[in-house]
């Protein structure tokens, strides 16, 4: 019985599947009719299909895709009626929705378990042709005994009012009288069956009417981005032709058939909103005050009384490969129908392919969408200065009037292989560099000479003196051009912030550097020097300056003759200072030795003292300490002159130097 309780549950759900499956017959599907793919990883479709008179129309989709329908989902229609709603499958969370059913099916949970969730409701058990009905009082497993297997059993309170124990195993049925029961085993089981579909999720639309009508649906989805893919065909004959692919990725899951198909370069801003989920509010808990029990309250005492207020009142590109060997087949434009057009579309820029497309699910295109002569010119460009040959390059002049989308570009010159490079976007009468294989046939070497610094200009300001000092630079490109052909070279130089050129005008400057054009004879040797200068200042403040870094600064020809004679001013105060300052500290040093030629006599004065023999000797150094004292109350007195003459000079510098300006 264990087994065909399990399959009373699938019947179940297939109920449920059935009731969808009814649904979809009576609603249309809407067949695609125009793709825009973009760069930004979205793609616009348009469906659009004739609906009869009260017929509603499906749209299905990826569960991952919804957030973003739910976002851009438009909707016109021509005829009589109106659209009266979008309905959707739901995404609440499974456990959410069972939740709300009185019992639960879990993984492989016996019948038994079932029911006796169900005590109280009436049940009908089959046993060959007898039938038995009841009142559920309980459900149990009866664990296995020696020999036997386990065994599941219901009791029933019988309409008697008889208890009776029914083995689940030997019944052939299970019913539920209740068709309020019997309803939400259906609506649990097909909870269990839409849950199982986690990819596909659709979208109903209902409209109104008597009459049969057109509509026409939008929308956004994720989508890959659209590749751009070029070739450029250098020949003798005529001017150079580029060719241009779109790779487009079908992984709707539906063929795209004989759709109108546009691909749009630039990149809008787009993200992804949570709408198709439902959100959820935690809500507080709130009470009336008399519903709660009063806590008492601790009131603290004032500090400090205060007045009543007032009321208030919107990539250096990478350098290209070495080529490959070139090979021997031939290589011509293509033949292919090219019968894209392009127009602005606001900020973006958009190829519409004139004839329909169709791209199976799960397949990929090559869509040709441009196939026209460009302004181009083959030149040579040495952009790393570590290389010892520049590069082979084209100079591209976008005269096609569309704006090229970036990618990659395969360069074949002269019908063979030349190379490859990669191509930023540029807009029409734009102008880009490629860069595509070596040069093994031209050489440069670089040299790097540096000047010593100059004084520009010299300014002051309240004893503050502001230096501007230039500093000179120079590399020195020494080109060789080992073949027997003109060439024309292109040096970019990078711009140093601070660095300014001297002598020299490029012929067009990036972000990040100038570019140099430079023409060479077959078998020539040029040498091309680029100078630059880089002005900084630096600021003292000259009571530091020596006077010795005074008059330098005064001998510098920037300086004005009124500076001139203000610096000199200052270095000669200092000069008079500091000679002040050595007669002070000469004066110091004599008073110091004299204070220590004095500590000595005084010890030898005091042990001869006690030796009575000695007066003599001691009368003559008393007569010395009275000398040394006249000299040092001498010396004194100058070091204090010379202090206050010092202090004077200084007192006088200072007002120079507030005053000092040039």
């Amino acid at each position: 019985m264990m087994n065909r309780g399990t399959c009373l549950s699938l019947a179940h759900g297939a109920v449920g599947a059935i009731a969808l499956l009814s649904l979809s017959v009576y609603a249309a599907e809407l067949p695609v009719r125009h793709v825009i793919l973009y760069k930004h990883g979205i793609g616009y479709f348009e469906r659009s299909g004739r609906l009869a008179p009260g017929e509603s129309a499906r749209l299905d989709f990826k569960a991952s895709d919804m957030n973003d329908v739910l976002k851009s989902l438009t909707l016109t229609q021509k005829g009589d009626g109106a659209i009266t709603g979008l309905r959707y499958d739901a995404s609440e969370p499974l456990a959410r929705k069972l939740d709300e059913f009185p019992f639960h099916i879990g993984e492989r949970q016996p019948l038994s378990a079932v029911i006796d969730q169900l005590k109280g409701a009436r049940v009908e058990l089959r046993f060959g042709e007898e039938k038995v009905a009841g009142t559920i009082v309980g459900a149990r497993t009866v664990a296995a005994r020696e020999r036997e297997p386990e065994r599941e059993q219901v009791n029933l309170m019988l309409d008697t009012g008889e208890l009776r124990v029914f083995d689940l195993a030997t019944a052939s049925g299970v019913r539920f009288p209740d068709p309020g029961l019997r309803k939400q085993f259906q609506d649990y089981l097909q909870a269990l069956l839409s849950a199982r579909s986690k990819e596909k999720r659709s979208i109903y639309i209902d409209s109104s009417g008597t009459r049969a009508r057109d509509i026409t649906a939008g929308y956004m989805v994720p989508m890959p981005v659209w590749k751009s893919s070029y070739r450029l065909i250098f020949d003798a004959s005529s001017q150079p032709m580029i060719e241009g692919w779109a790779i487009v990725d079908n992984t709707t899951g539906e063929d795209w058939s004989n759709v109108r198909m546009s691909l749009v370069s630039g990149r809008p801003v787009s993200f992804v909103s949570r709408l198709y989920e439902p959100r959820y509010v935690v809500r507080p808990t709130a009470e009336l005050p008399e519903e709660r029990s009063q806590a008492p309250a601790i009131l603290g005492g004032a500090v400090r009384e205060y007045a009543p207020a007032a009321p208030a009142p919107r990539a250096a590109a990478k350098p290209a490969p070495v080529p490959r060997e070139p090979a021997r087949a031939r290589a011509e434009a293509s033949s292919i129908a090219t019968t894209a057009s392009a127009s602005e579309a606001g900020e973006l820029f958009e190829y519409r392919i004139s004839n329909a497309v169709t791209v199976r699910k799960s397949e990929s295109a090559m869509l040709p969408f441009i196939q026209q002569r460009i302004a181009a010119r083959k030149v040579l460009i040495y952009a790393d200065q570590r290389s010892a040959h520049p590069m082979n390059a084209a100079e591209l002049t976008n005269s096609t009037g569309k704006t090229l989308d970036g990618g990659p570009l395969t360069v074949y010159d002269g019908g063979v292989y030349g190379g490859e490079a990669l191509m930023e976007s540029f807009k029409a009468s734009d102008k880009r560099l490629i860069s595509y294989a070596v040069d093994l046939g031209t050489r440069i070497t670089t040299h790097f000479d540096s000047k010593g610094e100059t004084v520009r200009e010299l300014h002051a300001s309240r004893g503050l003196l502001t230096t501007r000092i230039a500093h000179q630079e120079t590399r020195n490109y020494t080109i060789g051009n080992l073949d027997q052909k003109a060439k024309v070279l292109i040096i970019e130089h990078p711009a140093r912030p601070g660095y300014t050129l001297m002598g020299r005008t490029p012929s067009e400057k990036t972000a990040t550097a100038y570019r140099f054009e430079v023409k060479l004879a077959a078998g020539a040797r040029e040498s091309f020097p680029v100078a630059e200068e880089r002005v900084y200042e630096t600021s003292t403040s000259v009571t530091n300056l020596t006077p010795d870094v005074i008059f330098t600064y005064v001998q510098n020809k920037a300086l004005s003759a009124a500076a001139r004679k203000q610096l000199e001013e200052v270095g000669r105060r200092k000069q008079h200072i500091a000679g002040l300052e050595t007669d002070i500290r000469d004066a110091d040093r004599q008073i110091k030795d004299i204070a220590t030629d004095q500590d000595r006599i005084r010890k030898n004065l005091s042990s001869l003292n006690r030796v009575s023999s000695q007066q003599e000797l001691v009368q003559k150094y008393a007569r010395q300490l009275a000398d040394q004292e006249i000299r040092l109350a001498g010396l004194n007195d100058r070091k204090a002159e010379l202090e206050r003459e010092r202090n004077a000079a200084q007192q006088a510098l200072n007002r120079l130097l507030e005053s000092l300006a040039f």
